[in-house]
């Protein structure tokens, strides 16, 4: 009890000498070394962009949530829309969604990415598809579109398709899903794909490594999350760092071992929008507390470690973008604890999608609006 109240006392000391309002709505004081930021619009009228990719010539390649997926050139300039995309289901949060560069991509020219899926019945369901990128002058195609993995069971929802990808250091694929929303129960049903992280080969086979548990479908790693739009391998560790949605409040970072149970909807930091209690508390035996969690919500989205040389202060920090925040959040890390965390772009009121590290060691942001765009940020 003491060392709850030296600690509170500690936040709110902190709190009136720098003026942050971060110790109120977080567990972890503001960073005692903090950059001044340039931002730079690289480009616009983007509509909806969800995921941000760098190719190795410096162009970017971008999806949008409406169906469309676009080159971004060094100038900013946006190429018409890749021929070969697949139908998407759009509406709510589905759409298309993240893009992911195969590991030997620059012999392969393979890309990985995710979409909600039109399915039979007015159904639908997050899909993960690879195909070979083919660039032109103007633009560009797909060729070779294969789906290698479908989100089971099939349902009729708008809501929480997840989805980021992180390829593993052994080119394995980590795919992270929601729960669809008006099935948090089904996040504990280990034989169904909602609300979970699942682990596919590179064909979309399932890896030896997996934890083929008795009831769990192959291709599940981790069971109980609810609806996660971060991920992000850690560049030392190699472990795999998610963020996941919470309801009202309780948006959890969870770093997801292979076979065990992260909670949703069974325990919670958050509550439901109701104001209700979900499930039983914050604690139940057998489920995994989150590595950090916030409260209010922020809604994150997108997520990125920082391994570059321009910012020597944001070396090993892990940045997180927030739509409902509409800011993007650096935490400094100790080990696998969150020890500090400072609120960027506050002031620009965008809605943050996807934050990627670019070759120049520069930050690059997506705006999340019907004119979104690419943020560049550069320490002053």
């Amino acid at each position: 009890m003491m060392r709850a109240v030296a600690r509170l006392a500690f936040l709110v000391a902190l709190l009136c000498a720098t003026g942050s309002a971060f110790a109120a709505t977080t567990d972890a004081p503001a960073p005692r070394q903090s950059l001044a930021v340039k931002v730079e619009t690289v480009a616009q009228g983007l509509a909806n962009p969800w995921g941000l990719q760098f190719l190795p010539d410096g162009r970017m390649l971008v999806t949008e949530r409406v169906g469309r997926m676009r080159i971004i050139d060094r100038d900013g300039g946006l190429s018409e829309p890749l021929e070969g995309v697949p139908e998407v289901v759009r509406g709510g949060q589905g759409g298309l969604l993240d893009v992911a560069l195969a590991p030997d991509f620059a012999s392969s020219r393979r890309i990985y990415f995710s979409y909600s899926e039109p399915r039979e019945g007015n159904k639908n369901g997050t899909s993960v598809a690879r195909a070979t990128l083919a660039v032109g002058s103007k633009g560009g195609r797909l060729d070779g579109v294969e789906t290698i993995f479908r989100q089971k069971p099939d349902y009729a929802s708008a809501m929480h398709f997840g989805s980021r990808l992180a390829f593993a250091r052994d080119g394995t694929l980590f795919v992270t899903l929601g729960e669809r929303s008006s099935a948090p129960e089904e996040a504990q049903n280990p034989a169904s794909h909602f609300g979970k992280v699942v682990h596919i080969n590179a064909d979309g086979s399932i890896p030896a490594s997996n934890p083929r548990l008795p009831g769990w479908a192959g291709e599940v790693w981790s069971i109980g999350h609810r609806n996660p739009q971060s991920a992000a391998i850690h560049p030392e560790t190699g472990k795999l760092w998610i963020v996941e949605h919470g309801a009202r409040g309780g948006d959890e970072i969870n770093i997801p071992q292979a076979g065990k149970n992260y909670g949703w909807p069974v325990i919670s930091y958050g509550r439901h929008y109701s104001g209700a209690r979900i499930g039983v508390g914050t604690h139940k035996q057998g489920m995994e507390q989150p590595v950090y969690y916030w409260d209010p919500s922020i809604a994150p989205s997108g997520m990125a470690f920082y391994t570059g040389d321009l910012a020597p202060a944001w070396k090993g920090n892990l940045f997180v973008g927030a739509l409902a925040g509409r800011h993007l959040a650096r935490l400094v890390l100790d080990g696998e604890e969150v020890v500090a965390e400072e609120r960027l772009l506050a002031n620009f009121g965008e809605r943050i999608r996807d934050v990627r590290q670019g070759p120049d060691g520069a930050l690059y942001v997506l705006t999340d609006s019907s004119n979104g765009r690419v943020l560049r940020l550069l320490p002053q």
